[in-house]
């Protein structure tokens, strides 16, 4: 277990900021000191929490298998169709991740990088259909064995920053880092139709654990 790079900024203001309320509470309402440092101690460890990064054995499934990107609950499996860059019918997989969640992304599959793309918008909720399409989000698409993968990360109402690591032209590997969503959020990977399906709703997965599927 490892504390992500992205949450060191947030982490130090955080303690900052919960440091100067204590001294506040020392100086002025003494007497408030020891709810105040049980209730800095519970954010701090919640704060920490949420940027670390579990140490998971990567294993070695067959190549066309997709491990789910991220940690949360399977909200919707459902035909679609992908017009941002697929432009073709599709089966999306939408995974929520509530603040609780690790909030780490990783690659589902191995293959190129074929497209990315940033989009800043609205903060909805993450379960709210119009979130893959109104809200802040990241997109990324993968080449694999000749057939496409789609990748999109989304913004929740308390998320308000997106990181993706891959560029255009990029060759990743499968279980490997892809990004970090801060709080909140929600990712949908968009398979070709005709995928093998082997998650349900409701389904509770682990990021580089939980298979999702096979192209």
């Amino acid at each position: 277990m490892r504390i992500h790079k992205e949450g060191f900024a947030t982490i130090l203001y955080s303690f900052i900021v919960l440091a100067i309320i204590l001294l506040g509470l020392y100086y002025f309402f003494p007497n408030l000191l020891y709810w105040g440092l049980l209730i800095c101690a519970i954010l701090f460890i919640f704060i920490l929490s949420f940027f670390r990064v579990p140490n998971r054995p990567v294993k070695d499934y067959d190549p066309n298998v997709l491990i789910s990107p991220c940690d949360g609950k399977v909200v919707v499996i459902e035909k679609t169709f992908e017009s941002e860059y697929l432009k073709s019918e599709c089966v999306m997989i939408s995974i929520f991740m509530s603040p609780l969640n690790v909030h780490v992304n990783w690659h589902p599959i191995s293959g190129n990088i074929e497209y990315t793309q940033y989009h800043p918008g609205k903060y909805l909720v993450a379960w709210d259909p119009k979130a893959s399409t109104e809200n802040e989000r990241n997109t990324v698409s993968y080449m694999h064995g000749g057939k496409r993968i789609l990748l999109r990360q989304i913004a929740g109402a308390m998320a308000r920053r997106i990181v993706s690591y891959p560029k255009i032209h990029d060759s990743v590997n499968r279980a490997n880092e892809l990004g970090f969503i801060k709080f909140g959020s929600r990712v949908d990977v968009f398979l070709p139709l005709g995928s093998e399906i082997s998650v349900k709703l409701g389904d509770r997965v682990r990021g580089q654990i939980s298979v999702l599927g096979k192209l």
